[in-house]
């Protein structure tokens, strides 16, 4: 919960989805990822009033319908779907993604906001978020190469989490996935969260710009290959 905190506060990026593969170690992962929601719509509260108007609206305009048609799949298929085969599937494209980064094959000019790409990437992010919270790097495969400014960055993927996890919550509650126990677990842990949160905002103000870059794409190669090896059971 730590580590999800600093990375609502905006350091990291993809720091927080190290969380439910983290928590699936004692228990089911689809539990882990019940008892993290409200933990994360917490934190989510915070962060848009941390990074109020900071955030790219032309982008969120691009991605939020995807998201909701990504969710809806999602909630579709629980309990049909195999999770070591999604795990799998996300964790390449996030590897094969920082790679292409750090050997500078990223490309010279930074891209533009793109009605197809962020519809489709949001759309597999609502998916992945919702079976694992793991909507991290297909958001960032669609937000990081247009470079823009790391707290834009951060708000925008702020607010576009906020938005998809209070979505989450209808088909999380219809599938029973909030009894006594989860929620009490949340109550518990919210306090962690919180100052996670806090020390991830401090971060954030501490960091340059490309530093702030190596360590999310960094984040982004470590969670793929959490997940790469999630998926293969090892």
């Amino acid at each position: 919960m730590l580590l999800v905190g600093i990375s609502k506060g905006g350091f990291g990026g993809g720091l927080g989805m190290l969380a439910v593969p983290m928590m699936s170690l004692t228990m089911p992962p689809f539990q882990a990822a019940a008892i993290l929601l409200p933990l994360l719509c917490l934190a989510d509260v915070i962060g848009l009033w941390a990074y109020r108007r900071k955030w790219d609206a032309r982008n969120l305009k691009f991605m939020m319908p995807g998201a909701v048609i990504g969710i809806v799949i999602g909630a579709l298929l629980v309990g049909v779907l195999d999770e070591h085969v999604v795990r799998l599937v996300i964790g390449f494209i996030a590897l094969a993604f920082a790679a292409n980064w750090f050997l500078g094959k990223h490309g010279a000019e930074p891209t533009r906001p793109n009605l197809w790409k962020g519809s489709l990437w949001a759309a597999v992010s609502g998916f992945t978020s919702f079976l694992a919270h793991a909507g991290g790097p297909p958001a960032s495969i669609y937000l990081l190469p247009q470079r823009m400014d790391k707290t834009i960055f951060v708000g925008t993927t702020i607010v576009f989490f906020a938005a998809v996890n209070y979505v989450k919550i209808v088909p999380y509650a219809l599938l029973g996935q909030f009894p006594a126990e989860n929620l009490l677990t949340s109550l518990v842990l919210g306090p962690v969260a919180a100052g996670g949160m806090a020390l991830g905002l401090w971060l954030h103000d501490k960091v340059g710009v490309a530093l702030f870059y190596r360590i999310c794409y960094g984040f982004l190669a470590i969670v793929g290959l959490k997940l790469i090896v999630d998926g293969l059971g090892l």
